[in-house]
């Protein structure tokens, strides 16, 4: 299948480059939760260097949380995020991937859905239809210049796949690109499949959901000096370069702060590990999301994934609104 699609930097090095600088650990959530060398990527790298085998590190694999943060501080240029996908690939695959697999299958055989004539798509993942009036905000902002439609199929069972570094059969990965094909603008919620996405479909404009609702007048108005406002990290850490000067005139704009450290690095809130995102493991947001908010002074949270959401409700007594809701919420 293929792989990822490369980041504005375009990382092309593999485990072999990496020099032990230990920048990494310096954003990586797994680090700040475990203080474990050997489950962070200059752990991977150097058990690599010295013969191990996808296997002999499976934990330190499949904890990852694929935020991609370790990618622009890596002075090597190392492709980090598709070297545990790749590694990923190479281990026993788990019960739950293999059921992952039969859904896939399943999905290919299905017919290709009528389609709108609508030149914009939005592909909004699980978490975002679950919440449906927030979906139906985002597709209503998003279409004020033209006609939006939301994706029947949205790829949700690819971009777990993608996750887990399992095979998408061909078959499946056509019926799901087919129609977006046709499509000038693809409107993505999942970091991780907008990177494969512009990979597969280069001729088309793609961009994450947290960028095209941030660049909206009506959005930006809203936001106030003393919200927090929290980046999908997996987005932009892919578009590092371009998306810093987006973050940084929306900040310099409406005097709100950002989930950034001092690199301009996107700190996760939700960081899951493979286990956790297979629904083998609880979920715990908590380390992340406290230490976001640790010495700040905020009035409220305002976020572009409904993870990260779920994960400051669960520690924070501030108000929590999705971005696709904030130009209708009664406090702006």
């Amino acid at each position: 299948m293929p792989g990822l699609a490369k980041s504005t930097r375009q990382p092309r090095k593999d485990f072999a480059s990496c020099s032990g600088c230990g920048l990494c650990l310096l954003v990586c959530p797994v680090w700040r939760a475990h203080r474990d060398i050997g489950l962070t990527p200059l752990g991977r790298a150097k058990a690599l260097q010295h013969g191990a085998a996808a296997e002999d590190i499976a934990t330190s694999i499949q904890s990852c949380t694929l935020c991609a943060a370790c990618e622009p501080v890596c002075p090597e240029d190392i492709g980090l995020v598709e070297m545990t996908l790749n590694l990923r690939r190479q281990l026993p695959e788990p019960a739950a991937v293999q059921s992952l697999r039969a859904r896939l299958e399943e999905q290919a055989a299905r017919p290709t859905a009528p389609q709108t004539s609508a030149a914009a798509v939005l592909l909004p993942g699980p978490g975002l239809r679950e919440h449906s009036s927030t979906l139906a905000r985002a597709a209503a902002l998003l279409g004020s210049a033209g006609n939006v439609a939301i994706a029947d199929d949205d790829g949700a069972d690819i971009a777990l796949a993608l996750e887990a570094g399992a095979a998408v059969p061909a078959l499946r990965l056509e019926r799901f690109l087919r129609p977006l094909r046709r499509r000038r603008n693809i409107i993505v919620a999942d970091g991780l499949l907008l990177r494969h996405l512009r990979q597969w479909l280069p001729r088309s404009k793609l961009v994450s959901l947290g960028e095209a609702l941030s660049g909206l007048a009506r959005v930006r108005r809203a936001l106030r000096a003393g919200d927090l406002y929290v980046i999908e990290p997996r987005a932009y850490h892919a578009d590092y370069q371009r998306l810093v000067k987006h973050y940084d005139a929306l900040r310099t704009d409406r005097g709100c702060t950002l989930n950034l450290d001092l690199q301009r690095i996107a700190i996760p809130a939700s960081a899951r590990s493979l286990p956790q995102r297979l629904g083998l493991a609880a979920i715990d947001d908590g380390v992340q999301a406290r230490w976001i908010l640790q010495g700040r002074s905020i009035t409220r949270i305002v976020v572009e994934s409904i993870e990260d959401g779920a994960a400051f409700e669960k520690v924070s007594d501030c108000p929590v609104v999705h971005l696709a809701d904030l130009a209708d919420d009664g406090t702006s």
